[in-house]
């Protein structure tokens, strides 16, 4: 797979888990809510939070594991450098995971707050 399938994969994935969070929170059909539907607004709240942490934490999966596969192909290559490479590579890690906790967060918002 090239890397301009992965992001068109990934694009169509992020696509579809924003039409389901705008569907699932009420945006897109703008109804009035009957008294008889708390219970499944509640339910539809944390099924937002769940498709929000879920899409999420994707991207930053993806990226951790491409970051881990290409250093220890470096360092199999190039052994001397071990140092530099673990060093960008944490970093690198350090901010894609950064994305995680975004998505975590927001799902919290989802489900607590609105």
């Amino acid at each position: 797979m090239t890397a301009a399938q992965l992001v068109g994969r990934i694009g169509r994935a992020a696509l579809v888990g924003t039409g389901l969070f705008l569907l699932a929170s009420g945006v897109a059909g703008a109804q009035a809510a009957a008294p008889a539907n708390e219970f499944s607004e509640a339910g539809m709240k944390f099924l937002a939070a769940a498709i929000a942490i879920a899409l999420g934490t994707l991207g930053p999966g993806i990226g951790i594991g491409l970051l881990g596969g290409k250093a220890m192909e470096a360092l199999g290559r190039n052994p001397e450098a071990a140092g530099v490479v673990q060093t960008n590579m944490i970093l690198a890690v350090a901010f894609a995971e950064a994305l995680g906790i975004y998505a975590l967060v927001v799902a919290i918002l989802i489900g607590f707050v609105f």
